[in-house]
């Protein structure tokens, strides 16, 4: 028996997420090795830093020069502040109206769009005293949030010419940072709206992960970076000049709970899909969709045992799965591992036909996390 080995891990399961803070700090300086010196950098956490972890992230993060963190919520940045994070934050979801205040409380930046958004931040500072802190979201092309395109130049400057908002800065997003001819669309849109405003002392911000590592965008002085923090690549243009070395933070590993054999033509789990040829040793491990791995796996995947590789065997359930570990010199407490530097994360999301970072989301709902270096 093995279990002895459970306290190192400081968790009641058998299963557990490990997130590797010297990858984090190693990826940083890749980045930053792309970016020129006097471009700040936003660090984007939200999504509980795509399953990653942000309160226990963010000091790192910030520790290895990213200048301020980007959430999703106002909810997402009171977690930081509660935290006692005090760097600057921006909100780059919408706000609502009614929450401008306690954005304005807690010290949070807010993206704005509308005129509704522009009186909710004066009734803000009417029963505050304090200047909401925002960001004025244009709609270049991503069409989901912002002021559009042709109502952006008169936005600004109503924005500007009020006295009780304090402008931080200007931003959009990129639709499809992967390809160049609607990337430039978007920029040109960005640069005709920039080229009409007065546009000192504010941050301009367009790129995110694969737009600051694959293109120099005029009138910016600052870029979003996200999954690239996390060891994981997006999709990147042709142009693309030089991919970072990065390395991926999180590991999924789980110990082996049961062992038993499966005789020739049994099946194992739900529906029986997957049968034993001959007979079969078959491990179970306490991890299962409820834990973020898809159920659509099932039989798909590989894992790590003492140095081999094995075949996960059978539907994924709830809360468990098996593996077959014939020919493996293996005992309940071992470890089973999911996914690390060699298990890409990337492979499952070929499987599944999807990204990396909805992966990494899914797998932040009840497994326990491990911090290591």
């Amino acid at each position: 028996m093995k279990y002895a080995r459970q306290a190192n891990t400081n968790t009641h399961r058998d299963a557990w997420v490990e997130i590797n803070i010297a990858n984090l700090e190693h990826n940083i300086k890749e980045i930053k090795k792309q970016i020129p010196n006097n471009k700040k950098i936003l660090g984007v956490v939200k999504a509980d830093a795509y399953g990653h972890g942000a309160v226990m992230l963010a000091p790192a993060i910030l520790a290895n020069g990213i200048d301020m963190l980007g959430v999703a919520s106002i909810d997402e940045g009171v977690d930081l502040r509660n935290a006692n994070i005090n760097c600057d934050v921006l909100v780059l979801g919408a706000v609502p109206v009614w929450a401008v205040e306690s954005a304005v409380k807690n010290n949070l930046a807010i993206s704005i769009f509308s005129d509704d958004h522009i009186k909710a931040c004066i009734s803000a500072f009417e029963r505050t005293g304090i200047k909401p802190k925002v960001h004025i979201k244009i709609d270049t092309g991503m069409n989901r949030i912002g002021v559009s395109v042709d109502k952006a130049v008169d936005f600004i400057k109503k924005v500007q010419s009020c006295n009780s908002i304090d402008l931080k800065g200007i931003f959009t997003h990129l639709a499809m940072a992967e390809n160049i001819e609607e990337t430039q669309k978007q920029t040109d849109k960005w640069n005709k709206i920039i080229s009409q405003i007065n546009t000192d002392n504010l941050l301009l911000h367009v790129q995110n992960t694969a737009g600051t590592l694959s293109y120099d965008i005029l009138n910016t002085n600052m870029c979003r970076v996200g999954i690239a923090l996390y060891g994981l690549a997006p999709d990147f243009p042709p142009c693309v000049k030089h991919i970072p070395n990065l390395k991926p933070l999180i590991s999924l590993k789980g110990r082996i709970v049961n062992i038993h054999e499966a005789k020739d033509g049994e099946g194992i789990s739900y529906s029986y899909t997957y049968r034993a040829e001959g007979s079969r040793k078959i491990a179970t491990i306490p991890i299962g969709y409820a834990d973020g791995v898809p159920r659509a796996l099932s039989n798909k995947i590989s894992a790590e045992l003492n140095g081999q590789k094995i075949k996960q065997a059978g539907n994924i359930t709830m809360d468990q799965m098996m593996f077959d570990i014939t020919g493996v010199e293996a005992e309940i407490g071992d470890i089973i591992t999911l996914l690390d530097d060699k298990n890409s994360i990337d492979e499952w999301a070929k499987l599944l036909n999807t990204i990396n970072y909805e992966l990494t989301c899914r797998l932040k709902v009840r497994l326990p996390r491990i911090y290591t270096r």
